[in-house]
């Protein structure tokens, strides 16, 4: 028989495999309630795709990266992010990561217990050939980390060296996104790869709109059943992880699963009724549902703001505008002026702690962060807004004023007239813009809320050049091993200016020399006391400059649960250390280990 008629009848044995696996049942009835844990508010939509080195996938449970916690449900990473410590624990690594003394190279072990859930090894050819595709398609994981990683090498079978891209001096590029890198890239097996190379015959765009349903993988879940209406993953029982050098045992649950629901109101109810047991949506005032509607409800944290802030929606200035761009007291008066309790109140219903508790800078709230700079020297510089005289003073004293009596203040004569932008529809966006409009008012400054749909607002602030928007909402990232250095960056770097379908930071075209200073030096810094140092000093800048101003602390995660049916979720200050990630990113999967069923 010719070579190509036996790869056509391995292909097809292959796909109906794959199919098989997916036939274990139709719908959520075929789940027994208390074998399962529903998950609420991830996937949106029909799955695309179960390819872990493809794109647009669409598969919240498979595939969901981030530095503050990759899901590793199905695939896996090297290593897993705790956010509440910025703890990197192995996953299929084996051990800690080893640097060399240039921080140019990075040596990792592989668990030699690791599996593929088809009982083959996890070798280092896995992890080189997992680097190679991600360079050749740029995939999200070349995209993102071809600036920074130089080549993936295999030293032998169980040990792999990733080498960073260098600088002119030989200096290496950024040993934090390396970090990044580890424990965001899922792991994929080099047979597949190979196999989904051949018979897509080398096409890039073809390997990344590859299905994947017969992608191997060494999660604890593999793929049960997905359809239009519900996603489930059924445990691995020969999981390689319940090696006592991993977790020891299997998770609990024998079957994960999310119903695809029509909206966000549709999701509330659900979990509201006990159909969702973990949900990440966002629900407004949810302490009543335990103290009002006495429903068996929990967040991770029993007060207010019942869970971990790990970012800050900001209102950024737009350095295109010459009135803003010039008049640093404008800028920070407009700061000053905002109540951000009463936006804390009002669109966040107080689940974010006030800038009285954590005074702002560029650090979220967590304590690794917080302990990056020193808080004494800045103390000065920080604000807790709704300072309406402190405003009006700082615009007097730069000369701001109402010359002509209309109630408005001017600059060099010209009324001063300022629009506040965030996407239609993004409520909680709407009601602190709206917020800051009112600020304006308070202190002269004529500000106007323009709130335009999201299709034509990421068009907008997104370009370098654009003069509408004026004051505009956007998030930086939240948690990772490269924070707090990657949200400076995001602030301050001149790194961004000019850079056309801007995604990545500095949305408002701020540029500051001492800052690109201090944000290149971060990375190579090693002594504790310098690095804090450097981060002070940034914070000093940004607070001084005011080239933007976050207008609250927000979670990355929304992190509920229902204790109908499952109980001993993680909570803040208990024996486990696990972050409230979604009960399966980063560290957080530990939280599938721990549950108990309700009694009774």
């Amino acid at each position: 028989m010719k070579t190509w008629k036996i790869l056509s009848l391995v292909l097809a044995l292959c796909m109906l495999m794959s199919v098989a696996t997916f036939a274990g049942a139709e719908s959520a009835a075929d789940l027994p309630r208390t074998e399962t844990v529903y998950f609420g508010g991830q996937q949106w939509g029909t799955v695309n795709s179960y390819s872990p080195i493809g794109a647009n996938q669409n598969n919240a449970m498979a595939i969901a990266t981030s530095t503050a916690g990759t899901r590793t449900v199905m695939f896996e990473t090297l290593y897993m992010y705790n956010l509440l410590d910025g703890s990197i624990t192995p996953l299929l690594a084996d051990g800690d990561m080893e640097w060399n003394d240039s921080q140019t190279e990075v040596t990792v072990k592989i668990n030699p217990a690791a599996k593929w859930n088809d009982g083959t090894a996890v070798t280092a050819d896995d992890v080189v050939a997992t680097w190679d595709i991600a360079v050749e398609t740029l995939n999200g994981t070349g995209a993102t980390y071809k600036d920074y990683v130089a080549g993936v090498e295999k030293v032998d079978d169980t040990t792999v060296v990733i080498k960073s891209v260098l600088t002119e001096d030989g200096n290496p590029a950024n040993p934090l996104k390396i970090k990044d890198f580890l424990v965001t890239t899922y792991i994929a097996q080099k047979a597949w790869i190979d196999t989904v190379k051949e018979r897509n015959n080398g096409d890039t765009t073809a390997i990344l709109a590859d299905d994947g349903r017969d992608a191997p993988y060494t999660g604890p879940y593999g793929p049960y059943f997905d359809n239009d209406q519900v996603v489930a993953f059924v445990r691995n029982e020969d999981y390689w992880g319940q090696d006592e050098s991993l977790w020891g045992k299997l998770p609990v649950p024998k079957y994960v699963a999310h119903t695809i629901y029509a909206d966000n109101a549709a999701t509330e109810a659900a979990f509201r009724a006990g159909d969702i047991d973990i949900g990440q949506i966002f629900v407004p005032n949810i302490q009543n549902l335990w103290l009002e509607e006495d429903l068996p409800v929990a967040t991770y944290m029993d007060e207010e703001p019942y869970g971990i802030c790990l970012t800050m929606p900001t209102a950024w200035y737009n350095m295109n505008n010459a009135v803003l761009a010039e008049n640093t007291a404008l800028r920070k008066a407009i700061a000053l002026a905002v109540d951000y309790d009463r936006i804390i109140e009002q669109a966040m219903t107080n689940q974010s702690p006030s800038f009285s508790a954590v005074p702002r800078s560029m650090m979220n709230p967590t304590d690794g962060e917080q302990a990056a700079f020193d808080h004494d020297a800045v103390a000065d510089l920080q604000w807790a807004g709704n300072d309406i005289d402190g405003a009006k003073a700082l615009l007097d004293e730069a000369g701001i004023v109402d010359s002509d009596g209309d109630g408005w203040r001017e600059v060099n004569g010209e009324k001063i007239s300022l629009n506040a932008c965030c996407p239609n529809g993004w409520t909680d966006w709407q009601a602190a813009m709206e917020i800051v409009a009112d600020a304006g008012k308070n202190i002269g400054v004529e500000i106007t809320t323009l709130f335009p749909e999201w299709s034509t607002y990421q068009t907008v602030f997104t370009n370098p050049d654009q003069t509408e928007y004026d004051i505009f909402m956007y998030s930086p990232d939240g948690a990772g091993p490269s924070m707090p250095w990657g949200r400076v960056r995001q602030f301050l770097s001149s790194d961004f200016l000019g850079v056309q379908n801007n995604w990545s930071g500095n949305w408002g075209q701020y540029k500051n020399d001492r800052a690109d200073e201090i944000i290149s030096a971060i990375p190579l810094t090693t002594d504790e006391e310098e690095l804090k140092a450097l981060y002070t000093e940034a914070v000093e800048i940004y607070l001084t400059e005011v080239p933007s101003f976050s207008l609250m602390y927000r979670p990355s995660f929304f992190f509920a649960v229902n204790e109908t049916i499952w109980t001993n979720y993680p909570e803040a200050g208990d024996e486990y250390n696990i972050p409230p990630a979604c009960g399966t990113d980063g560290y957080g999967i530990r939280c599938l280990y721990e549950l108990e069923l309700v009694e009774g």
